[in-house]
């Protein structure tokens, strides 16, 4: 497909691990201030596309640009300087197990800028109130939270740093469905919040309902391949038997 702006171009991407291909000449480009996912059987590839994004992984050949930059051609200093156009929200939400709601979204503020304990108090605070967490559980441990909550932290966390690109992975795994339902939710308001400025959101699911219902595009990866990509209101249409298969599961 084309799209008039692209956040990532993906040119004949392989990536082997010894004998094994685990990426195979991958051709793929991800539009800017939408919100893409990458369904796929286990095992197809898309934990090692994500981490071909952020820059973790080297090809074994093949290019990945990210908003315009070539990330073969980074040293690991300007890597893990670029990476700060991304947040990333993890499966489990990953918080630190010993810092409190507040400390766990305020750890890249302090890490990443140069902003003052009352200036980062105020960013925690907002970010914390925008993804819907108030103020009497700021100082909460991520023990004390339920699993939406962490996500919720999670999320707030990964805006920090205002992304260009807000990556999530597997976001709904092992969530019951009304909390499933508010991250889908969450994913979506995150979208239209930050869509003035342009930022893209990438998703790696197994969720068909819920990737329907949310995303803008769907690709679909197997073996290393996207064997179909197309606008998430004609996905559900789609007569490749691997995504019908996938789909009827």
């Amino acid at each position: 497909m084309k799209f008039d702006e692209i956040a990532v171009s993906i040119k004949e991407l392989t990536k082997c691990f010894g004998e094994h291909t685990i990426l195979n000449g991958l051709n793929f480009d991800i539009p800017k201030n939408k919100i893409t996912t990458i369904l796929g059987f286990s095992g197809a590839g898309k934990s090692t596309l994500l981490k071909h994004i952020l820059g973790l992984l080297q090809p074994t050949s093949g290019k990945v640009s990210v908003l315009g930059k070539d990330l073969g051609k980074m040293s690991e200093w300007e890597l893990r300087e670029f990476r700060q156009n991304f947040g990333m929200l993890f499966q489990y939400a990953a918080l630190f197990d010993s810092m409190t709601a507040s400390q766990n979204v305020a750890f890249p503020l302090k890490e990443f800028t140069k902003l003052s304990e009352k200036e980062i108090n105020l960013r925690v605070k907002e970010l914390l109130n925008s993804v819907g967490i108030q103020d009497d559980s700021f100082e909460k441990l991520p023990s004390e939270l339920s699993g939406g909550m962490r996500k919720r932290v999670g999320l707030g966390r990964a805006l920090a740093l205002n992304p260009h690109i807000m990556l999530y992975d597997e976001p709904t795994t092992g969530l019951d469905p009304i909390t499933t339902k508010m991250v889908n939710d969450l994913i979506v308001e995150t979208q239209e919040l930050n869509r003035n400025r342009g930022m893209t959101s990438i998703i790696i699911s197994h969720d068909v309902k819920a990737t329907l219902k949310i995303s803008d595009y769907v690709a679909f990866l197997h073996r290393g391949n996207i064997v179909e990509y197309l606008p998430a209101s004609e996905f559900a249409n789609s007569k490749n038997e691997l995504v019908l298969e996938f789909v009827n599961l």
